[in-house]
Order: C-alpha cells, then structure tokens, then sequence
C-alpha cells in the first residue's frame, strides 16, 4: 500500500527559522527602531534623503541581523580567530597605507571605502570569549594578560589613527567579557579608584591644566581641547563650546512636553551641528522633553536588561561573555551618547543607537543584535 506525504506549506517550511526567535528582544528592538525613523524624519527632512537613507540602513541591518540570527553560537565561536585576525590585518593597512580624512586615517580602500575598527567592534568581544572559553575551568592570572594584550593591540591601532571614540568602545567591549569572565575586584577597583580621583583633580585644577602652553603629552592637542571644553564650555562659546552649549540649550528649551513633532527651534533654525548624526539626542530631547527622553532611556533600559537575561541563560560560557558584552556594547553607546550631548562627557563622536544616521554603525548593530538572537534562539530550541 502507497503512503502519501502531504507536501508541507510555506509557513511549515519558514516557521523553523523563526522557532526560537526572542520575542521581547525583537519588541524593544522595533521600539528604538520606530523612535529612530520617527526623529530621523523631523530632523532630517530639509536634509537631502537622510530619511529615505535611515530607513534604507535600517532595513539592511534588519537583514543582516535576521541571517546572523540564523548562524548557531557554535559555528560563530569558530568564526571568532578568523574575524579577529582579519580585523587586526585591516587596521595593520590602515595604518600603513589608509585614507586619510580631515586629519584621521581611519578607511580603507578595498574597492570600496570600509572602516575596518568598526569590525572590531564584534570581532573583540568574539575573540576573548572564545580565549575564554578555552580555557573553561582552568582559568590563571596569565590567560587574563593573554586576554589583555589581545584587546591592546587592535585598541593601540585605532587609537593611533587617532579615533578615540572608537578605542573607548573597543576597550569596553573586551573588558565586558574580561570582567564577566571572573577578573578579581582586586584588580577592578584601584584602577576605577585612581581614574575618579585624576577626573576630581582636573576638575579642581581646571584653569592651570587648560592653560594653552600646557602639554598633556599622553593625549593629542584635539583631545586635551575636547576635555577643557567640558570642563568649561563657555570658554569658546562661538567655536569648540558651540556643540556642548547648542545641545545643552535645546535640550533644556524641551521642558517636560516638549515643543511637539517637527516643531523644534534649535533644530530647524540649525543651531545644533551634526543635528542627524551624532547630536540627534539634542534634536529629540527639544521636541518630546523629558517624558520623551524618559520613554527613549526606558526602551534602551528594556533592551539592555533583555540582552542580560539572554546571556545569563545562555548555555555556554562562550555565549554568556559574547551576550553579555554585545548587550553592554549598546548600553555605552547610549550613555556615551547621551552624557556628550547632555554636557557631562566630552564630545566623542558615538551614534545614539537605532536613531543617529550612519550606514557602518547600523551594520555593525544589526550584527551584535543578530547574534544576540542567535544565543537565545539557541538555548530555546535546546529547550524544546
């Protein structure tokens, strides 16, 4: 007697690929993903196609993030040696014989123009969570020099170039993973300790470190300018404060309301720079205030305490260090993000995730997000 299979349909045949996929993370991810276009289209509709390009990225790291969700943590923990070395080779070119733009050398040319430290952004926390991982159960004070020098060179590169915004989130993704790992609060708390005690210093010598003939020598002539401009933006108001003040101004002018969609003085009229970019925080403060501000800071917070969960249930030691750090990764970008703007950290050029325009940055979040997905997809599907 014949046996007939009923021929599965399409839904029966796609609906593995969404078995597994994290609810919650996807809501909040969609929640900062319509707070973006919606802020993208007040403040960037007199700006050439920078809506129709946002939502274009969007749409690109939304694929990007769907496929790499798609890649099991097993087979990304064997990508993590050739992704990292192919990162440091990139940056090893760069600094060699890359493109050089208004004073940084920070592309390259590979028939199109890439930037290769922001692959460091994934490759890092990929890297020292499979080092990690390795050595499971047998952890020594040498495998966490290892893990250290593995994070300083491709950090010392970038920081050459000079990118310091860049170098800052580099570092904080491996140290992530570093900490997570067990790193003993011996070793934490005096350097923690010396770094708030040298901010308390210059804070109170503010006027003789900011002095023009004095030379900080560890930092570059731009970076020591964007400290002092902190400090004391009012210094400069017309030239190096301009961004800090404009921020601080529209950001205040919101009130608790705001001025309402598309109704923003500050940042119609132009009087914040970068208003698409790195200061859109500003822009979005000015037109939906504080509750605004509150609602975008609890979306992130979502997020973030989401990524946590994933990585505390993940199954693997690899997949807790990858989720946790790429989790972390998000919430540095939207404090360093925000404590710029808001006048309380110095001007870096980091995007406010979900919302800053910006093609790379968009990629290389869709790519952790993919891979946060990837981690929880995992542990459901072991489950069920």
């Amino acid at each position: 007697m014949a046996v007939v299979f009923d021929k599965p349909t399409l839904l029966q045949r796609v609906a593995p690929i969404f078995q597994g996929f994290d609810g919650p993370l996807f809501v909040a991810v969609l929640l900062l993903a319509g707070i973006g276009l919606i802020t993208m289209y007040s403040v960037g509709f007199d700006h050439g196609t920078r809506f129709t390009s946002h939502g274009r990225n969007m749409l690109l790291a939304a694929a990007v993030m769907f496929i790499v969700a798609q890649v099991p943590p097993q087979r990304l923990m064997s990508l993590a040696v050739p992704v990292y070395t192919i990162g440091v080779v990139l940056l090893i070119a760069v600094f060699l014989f890359g493109i050089e733009k208004k004073g940084s050398q920070r592309w390259l040319n590979v028939g199109l123009v890439i930037q290769p430290s922001e692959l460091m952004k994934i490759a890092m926390p990929l890297m020292l969570a499979w080092w990690f991982q390795r050595r499971e159960g047998q952890l020594k004070s040498l495998d966490f020099a290892v893990a250290l020098l593995l994070l300083a060179v491709p950090a010392a590169l970038i920081l050459k170039q000079p990118d310091l915004g860049t170098t800052l989130l580099v570092v904080a993704s491996g140290l992530f993973v570093i900490f997570f790992a067990g790193l003993s609060w011996k070793i934490i708390v005096p350097p923690v300790v010396l770094g708030v005690l040298g901010i308390i210093t210059l804070i109170i010598m503010e006027p003789s470190w900011c002095a023009p003939d004095v030379d900080w020598h560890v930092l570059r002539e731009y970076q020591r300018q964007r400290v002092c401009t902190l400090l004391d933006p009012s210094k400069d108001p017309l030239g190096k404060g301009f961004h800090i003040i404009q921020g601080m101004i529209a950001i205040g002018s919101g009130g608790v309301w705001g001025k309402g969609f598309m109704q923003g003085t500050q940042t119609h009229l132009e009087f914040i720079p970068e208003r698409t970019t790195d200061f859109i925080y500003a822009a979005f403060s000015e037109e939906f205030g504080l509750l605004g501000t509150l609602g975008l800071m609890l979306a992130f917070i979502f997020l973030v305490m989401r990524g946590l969960a994933i990585a505390l249930d993940a199954p693997t030691l690899f997949a807790r260090l990858l989720a946790g750090a790429l989790t972390l990764n998000v919430f540095v970008y939207a404090f360093v993000n925000m404590g710029m703007v808001s006048g309380i950290l110095p001007v870096v050029g980091v995007p406010l995730p979900f919302v800053s325009y910006g093609g790379t940055a968009m990629i290389t979040l869709g790519v952790g997000l993919g891979m946060l997905m990837s981690i929880a997809k995992s542990k459901r599907l072991m489950q069920s």
